[in-house]
């Protein structure tokens, strides 16, 4: 299944995500926008994990006192896939 979310108070402007509902994991995630290396480094390090692993990792993570960041919102997708999808 492939998810598309719009973060809020980030420097990126979309998340695109590709789970396998059958299996409760991620297979691939995509920042438009962000930090560059970043990003990139937290894909490669969610593929194949399970949805709630990356949420309990990701949740609650601060970029410069936003009260969010790109991994914060990226729980927030995954918490809204898990609660619409799975």
């Amino acid at each position: 299944m492939d998810y598309t979310y719009e973060p809020k108070g980030t420097c990126s402007k979309r998340i695109k995500i590709t789970v396998d509902e059958n299996k409760g994991k991620i297979v691939s995630v995509e920042f438009v926008g962000g930090c560059d290396g970043n990003t990139k480094g937290i894909c490669a390090l969610l593929k194949d994990m399970d949805i709630d692993e990356a949420i309990k990792r990701l949740k609650g993570i601060d970029c410069r006192n936003r009260g969010t960041s790109c991994p914060d919102q990226l729980a927030v997708a995954l918490e809204n896939i898990k609660n619409t999808d799975l």
